[in-house]
């Protein structure tokens, strides 16, 4: 079964989007003019225009940020005026979405004068050129991954992630707040997003407008850090454990030994899933945490139904022995 929600996969962000989100982490200093901020940025990951800035644009990587080390910088330097500023003009001259100098290194003015008049937007870092990269690139691997939304809530259980899904009214968040309870902390209550991170994980956050928020049927928002501390809010999980609830379940229609694993489809990944029926005066908050720590005993290669198998199998060798 599949989570029924539309994937959105991005083919481009743009250089004020990239700007926004991780100015801080990868300590980006504009300078110069904004005028380049609505370029788009094709590919997710960076490029030294070494060669480019050479003159040979052959298989050059225009769709991604261009990043000036001390490689780059140090030959354009050893040109003379004119013809370096002849390569600045055909590199801008290419669709590049920006330009980014490394190692804190002086930004050229005449490198910012001819991007400002091509409107490309020129930054500064002051980390080193590899430690940028490699953290650029896995900011965008993030922005690119596809991602989707879906109904339910996300709870880490003693290190499970779990997305607990079913109807609307069937208790989801009630027993979210009974895990809540019993130490699990929230990560999304009624809007879950999903994200397939570049190490093929699935991680669920929530919105921003209603993160550490729950709503309760009857006592309306709540605010979990203030009422259970702020270690009961998670501001992102991987997600490993898909719980649905099912209201009026026929008990012949579920699983009793629990043999065969039931996998969800989400975001092309399969994840193990488990239904769970409600009915009056049953635990499901408790339900939710043994199927938590159940999986997580299959993670570690404990299998409760191989177990079981395997003593009807000695008990049926050792009857016909006699």
């Amino acid at each position: 079964m599949n989570v029924p929600h539309k994937v959105k996969k991005v083919t481009a962000i743009t250089v004020g989007q990239f700007y926004d989100h991780d100015k801080d982490a990868l300590k980006l200093k504009l300078i110069g003019s904004d005028v380049g901020m609505q370029r788009k940025i094709q590919e997710p990951s960076t490029n030294r225009p070494g060669l480019a800035l050479a003159g040979f644009f052959e298989y050059f990587a225009y769709k991604r940020v261009q990043v000036l080390g001390n490689s780059e910088l140090s030959y354009v330097d050893e040109l003379d005026p004119k013809t370096r500023r002849t390569r600045y003009e055909q590199l801008c001259a290419t669709e590049i979405p920006c330009i980014v100098v490394a190692r804190g290194r002086i930004v050229p003015p005449d490198l910012v004068e001819v991007a400002n008049a091509a409107k490309i937007s020129v930054f500064q870092t002051s980390m080193v050129t590899m430690k940028f990269i490699n953290l650029a690139t896995l900011k965008l691997d993030w922005a690119f991954s596809p991602t989707t939304t879906v109904h339910g809530c996300m709870v880490d259980v003693q290190g499970i992630g779990v997305l607990i899904t079913g109807q609307s009214g069937v208790g989801k968040s009630e027993s979210v707040i009974g895990l809540l309870q019993r130490g699990a902390s929230l990560v999304a209550d009624d809007a879950v997003r999903l994200r397939l991170n570049e190490e093929r994980e699935v991680i669920g956050t929530a919105p921003e407008i209603t993160r550490s928020m729950i709503e309760v049927r009857g006592l309306g928002l709540l605010n979990v850090s203030r009422l259970f501390g702020v270690g009961s809010v998670r501001l992102s999980k991987r997600l490993d454990l898909v719980i649905k609830l099912i209201d009026g379940a026929r008990p012949e229609d579920l699983e009793r030994v629990g043999a065969e694993i039931i996998y969800e489809d989400v975001l092309g990944l399969p994840v193990a899933r488990i239904d769970i029926p409600v009915e009056k005066g049953r635990d499901v908050a408790g339900l939710i945490e043994i199927a938590a720590l159940h999986h997580k005993l299959r993670a570690f290669g404990y299998d409760s139904a191989g177990d079981f198998n395997q003593r009807l199998l000695k008990k049926m060798a050792d009857d016909q022995l006699g």
